[in-house]
């Protein structure tokens, strides 16, 4: 039997599924039994596994991410799980080189995504009496120099909704966390790993554990988050940065 055989039961939403993280938490959710809904404005690659369904959906267009997620309630039922990963990077830009754009950019798709799809999928969640979230912050919401102005200010939020999301909502059978990863080799840290990949190194010095992290790390932690294991777990963010946070 799993560890976490719970999850053999449930439905669990992905966003930012295509890539990164979010991929990894597709197959890692897979494993274990579970229904999956993947999500992206990207197109996904479908596993060859009949639990998964895959829709290239805009999350922040609200009006299209509400249709998809309405039709998916009315076929098949509440989701029990929802992993909020969708998310881009800013280019560390300080605040007077982000422009209003860059920031509504940004925050609408790190923060506001967050919102519609949690708002999306609650009511039917508080119907049934259970539902958990796993959002994706950063260290970048715990510390500064993890992203610009925008990026960080967008994972801070992050980690603020979540805790009042669950404070709301938790006697009524729902839970909240969010976790803070630090360095992980990502299509988004693209980058980082350029070239003779200077920066890359250079982060992976400056991190006590002396790597970066590879998905299927942050994947295997949002399974344990999301399972009845992790029950007594609520508005917490979790860190999984190799130790950075600690220097």
């Amino acid at each position: 039997m799993s560890f976490f055989e719970d999850l053999a039961t449930k439905t669990v939403l992905i966003t930012g599924a295509a890539s990164g993280i979010g991929q990894a938490q597709l197959h890692a959710f897979l494993t274990t039994g579970a229904e999956v809904l993947a999500l992206d404005q990207q197109v996904i690659e479908s596993p060859p596994n009949s639990r998964c369904t895959t829709v290239q959906v805009d999350i922040c267009d609200e009006q299209q991410l509400t249709a998809t997620l309405t039709l998916w309630l009315a076929q098949h039922g509440p989701i029990d799980v929802v992993c909020n990963t969708a998310g881009i990077l800013d280019g560390y830009t300080p605040s007077l080189e982000t422009s209003s754009a860059d920031w509504d950019r940004v925050m609408t798709t790190n923060l506001k995504s967050q919102y519609l799809v949690t708002n999306a999928v609650l009511p039917a969640m508080v119907a049934q009496k259970h539902g958990t979230f796993v959002n994706m912050a950063s260290i970048a919401g715990l510390v500064a120099g993890g992203g610009g102005a925008a990026y960080t200010a967008s994972k801070h939020a992050i980690i603020g909704y979540t805790k009042q999301l669950d404070y709301d909502y938790a006697s009524q059978g729902i839970r909240a966390n969010c976790i803070a990863p630090g360095a992980i080799a990502t299509p988004m840290n693209a980058a980082d790993f350029a070239g003779a990949g200077i920066m890359a190194q250079e982060v992976a010095k400056q991190t006590p554990a002396g790597r970066w992290a590879e998905p299927a790390e942050v994947a295997n932690l949002s399974v344990y988050l999301a399972s009845d294991v992790a029950d007594y777990i609520h508005g917490t963010v979790v860190p999984i940065d190799g130790g950075w946070i600690e220097k």
